[in-house]
């Protein structure tokens, strides 16, 4: 993937013409827009905003003002970008699409008010619903699914639901605003509602048994007219409204009837950003959360606890290891000692700490020297916590230095990941690859050495290992002009990773072992989470 540092006179052309796809994706921490131009691979700008969710009443969420000034901020970041390369300011473009933290709740009233606030894929308090829903329906569903929001809404008797109208995720309220569309990307979906395969659509055999789960205490609701419409890849899903330009860009400069494709989840994203969406590949994408997309070629023998169903962006069946806690701890680690650099007159920027912490790491033993590292901020359903308590334990005999630490750290991002990937390996389930993008695979050769000794397989980083979420929505946007025909696994290979450049690291059989060891202590010290959990 290149980035234009400088404009060339075709590039400003092609954004002046709109014959460029815009991204934006909302993550955990950063809102961030990504403008390509004809060739996909072409950044020509970007713009972000920081953001972070709050925990109010036992809540984690983010504010509708939180929302809209957020995405206002990374668009105007962008356009600011614009300018300081090309010299013009964008009216229009070829497509846009959202993309957005998969799961969580947003329920909606008649007139389309949002009756409470936005429950993020971060709260954990849905365990009797998801329960449950995964005895009825035979399925594993998550406590961060947003069925198991609506269901524990409804076995709680909250005053909100015969009110409710429609529900959806972050990506489909954002999209809806800005299309007028109340539609949904079938990955994004398919974290929604449990999807058939076949059809691209939500289970109807599963519709009808929700309905008759809520039949009594909430005889109204019938979820298949709540739920928003399911779309594949490649679909238009819309074009901008007046009100929706306004919305996004109150500069005015924006023109409305701008084609908008499908909004997606994250996992999707994620999925395209490193062409993971065949079968026998797989992705995984590290930041506040971390998970694993894995493409399957076949059916999973029996339901798993550890182990979410969803699909990719066309609709093919994807098993999903979805982590909490991803490598928000290891951040505040690092925030430690940089302010200790700091303090003792050192001059080093927040990537040069990473930098250092990280190549310490690979100095440390393999198993870590005896530390153990939990992550977890939030509570870690594949763990068996309700909540989450960041520990650092050790033994008398271990050895506390700073690269075992920071092993041990980089360990812990990948502790619970582990554990449900261990659930597909006893399934026979195979990869021919694994690709891996977040911020933590930007210090070449590190995060990628330790994800492949802690899987046993190949793990492979491309160039958009640090800002795959948001390009890869801009792909699903340009994916809408692909010639008729052309599956979404044909138009990444051809166009867009063709001549892509790829870093694989085999594991190494040193570092296999040695997590292994670390894992299984992890595995045993999980009783010792536990108990901080009940205890503080």
């Amino acid at each position: 993937m290149s980035d234009t540092g400088n404009t060339t006179d075709a590039a400003r052309a092609a954004i002046r013409e709109g014959r460029t796809s815009l991204g934006i994706e909302f993550g955990s921490t950063r809102i961030k827009a990504c403008l390509v131009g004809v060739d996909p691979t072409q950044v020509l700008a970007t713009g972000s905003h920081e953001w972070e969710n709050r925990f109010v009443d036992r809540v984690w969420t983010y504010s509708e003002e939180d929302i809209w000034s957020g995405l206002q901020a990374a668009y105007a970041d962008l356009v600011a970008d614009v300018r300081r390369r090309h010299d013009v300011v964008p009216e229009t473009f070829g497509a846009i699409g959202v993309s957005a933290m998969m799961h969580g709740y947003l329920a909606f009233g008649e007139v389309g008010e949002l009756l409470v606030p936005f429950r993020t894929w971060r709260n954990t308090s849905t365990g009797p619903a998801a329960a449950e829903l995964s005895e009825a329906f035979g399925l594993n569903i998550p406590l961060r699914w947003s069925i198991a929001h609506l269901y524990q809404a409804v076995l709680d008797e909250e005053a909100h639901v015969p009110d409710i109208r429609s529900f959806t995720t972050l990506a489909g309220y954002v999209h809806w605003k800005l299309t007028g569309r109340r539609v949904l990307g079938v990955g994004d979906a398919s974290g929604m509602f449990p999807i058939d395969s076949a059809a691209h659509d939500y289970d109807a055999r599963l519709t009808g048994v929700f309905d008759g789960l809520v039949a009594e205490r909430a005889p109204h609701l019938r979820v298949a007219d709540l739920l928003p419409d399911v779309l594949r890849a490649g679909e238009r899903a819309g074009g901008l409204t007046t009100d929706g330009a306004a919305l996004l860009d109150p500069s005015g400069a924006l023109r409305a009837g701008i084609p908008f494709c499908p909004p997606e989840g994250d996992a999707g994203t994620g999925m395209v950003a490193t062409n993971a969406v065949a079968p026998r590949t797989g992705n995984v994408s590290a930041g506040t959360s971390i998970f694993a997309m894995v493409v399957l070629e076949r059916p999973l023998s029996h339901a798993h606890h550890e182990l979410d169903l969803v699909t990719t962006p066309a609709g093919d069946p994807v098993a999903m290891v979805h982590c909490n806690n991803g490598a928000s701890e290891l951040a505040a680690w690092a925030g430690v000692f940089g302010r200790f650099a700091t303090a003792v007159g050192a001059t080093v920027d927040a990537d040069g700490v990473f930098e250092a912490l990280f190549r310490e790491a690979l100095a440390g033993e393999h198993d870590a020297g005896g530390l153990l590292a939990y992550n977890h901020l939030a509570g870690e359903p594949i763990a068996g916590l309700p909540e989450g308590r960041p520990m650092v334990v050790r033994t008398p005999d271990s050895r506390l230095t700073l690269a075992n630490l920071m092993r041990a750290q980089l360990y812990g991002v990948f502790g619970t990941l582990a554990l449900g990937m261990r659930v597909l390996d006893a399934e026979g389930v195979e990869l021919d690859r694994m690709f891996a993008h977040g911020g933590i695979f930007r210090t070449a050769g590190v995060a990628q050495r330790l994800l492949a000794g802690a899987l046993d397989a190949p793990v492979a980083v491309g160039e958009t290992a640090s800002e795959g979420g948001a390009w890869g929505m801009a792909v699903l946007a340009a994916y809408l002009s692909a010639p008729a025909g052309t599956d979404l696994g044909t138009f990444l290979d051809r166009h867009v990773f063709e001549h892509a450049a790829v870093e694989t690291v085999q594991p190494d059989p040193d570092d296999v072992a040695g997590f292994s060891a670390y894992l299984d202590r992890y595995r045993a010290g999980l009783a010792a989470e536990a108990a901080a959990v009940d205890a503080l």
